[in-house]
């Protein structure tokens, strides 16, 4: 047993679950670029062929590892406003700074699978957790539930809207040397509640 497997046996965990875990710090830190099952092994501290008695292919431990860090990015942020607390203004700014981490996060790891299909589509099959675009659009049709939002009020076009401004913010940041500065939150809470219509 190599020193690397040994320390993560005493901490409670298996080979697999340490490979999982070291992939996904990989991943977080340096991206997909070059991620190779070599440079996962190494890091792990085994040989190369160690991973594929855990898994079928790099595709399958990848998507092990983007299924971590989305999972651990997301328990570091913690939970959402309930429909009917504070204000909706409030409950929004905070969904809104929530997807905003969230996609700061974990984009540039998706980004960097793009040409690697294979690892998104197991990544889909292994993640079950509520993706934040749908926790927003269910607080958002709860709150119109409640009389706090308009009984017309387009539910899905204020969820694109904000779920795209933060894949803007984030995927400028990645593909511009001088990304568009985030407008604040608070002006964008504005525009989805009341719009841009002409003074009366």
């Amino acid at each position: 047993m190599s020193p690397r497997r040994a320390a993560a046996v005493a901490e409670g965990r298996s080979l697999r679950e340490h490979l999982v875990a070291t992939a996904e710090r990989l991943l977080a830190t340096r991206g997909t670029a070059g991620l190779s099952v070599r440079t996962i092994a190494r890091e792990a501290g085994v040989a190369d062929g160690v991973l594929y008695n855990h898994f079928a292919d790099k595709e399958e431990l990848l998507a092990a590892a983007l299924d971590a860090h989305v999972r651990t990015t997301q328990a570091r942020l913690g939970t959402l406003p309930e429909p009917g607390s504070r204000t909706v203004e409030f409950n929004l700014r905070t969904h809104l700074a929530y997807g905003l981490t969230l996609h700061r996060a974990i984009l540039p790891a998706f980004t960097g699978l793009v040409g690697q299909p294979a690892v998104l589509a197991r990544f889909a099959e292994l993640h079950d957790q509520k993706a934040w675009r749908a926790s927003l659009r269910d607080y958002l049709a709860a709150e119109r539930e409640r009389g706090r939002l308009a009984p017309e009020a387009p539910i899905e076009a204020a969820v694109a809207m904000l779920v795209g401004l933060c894949h803007d913010t984030v995927l400028s940041g990645l593909l511009e040397a001088r990304p568009p500065r985030t407008p604040p939150l608070e002006d964008v809470v504005a525009v989805v509640l009341r719009g841009l219509g002409p003074v009366a």
